[in-house]
């Protein structure tokens, strides 16, 4: 399931960073938080792989497995909101 969630953010943050970049903007927290989360996908579809490499499913659709993903989301979240901070102190300064 946190493969699942991660690629959904992933491609929620990719549609984000090309809206903003065809107007002519570069956020770098929304591109720093797509690459985390694409990242992430990358890391859990190797996982999977090795799962399925295991005579298990590619997709853990437990419950554990869903916490983790809301975990995963949330730290993402957290850091790009942290970006956004810090990147608005930054123009306030100038």
């Amino acid at each position: 399931m946190c493969e699942i969630m991660t690629i959904a953010a992933a491609v929620i943050f990719t549609v984000i960073f090309v809206a903003q970049k065809n107007k002519g903007h570069f956020s770098k927290p929304v591109f720093a938080t797509m690459l985390m989360f694409w990242g992430a996908a990358l890391m859990w579809a190797v996982d999977g792989i090795a799962s399925v490499l295991e005579g298990e499913p590619f997709f853990d659709i437990s419950m554990e497995d869903t916490i983790l993903g809301f975990i995963i989301l949330g730290a993402g979240l957290a850091i790009f909101a942290f970006m956004l901070l810090i990147n608005r102190a930054k123009k306030a300064r100038a």
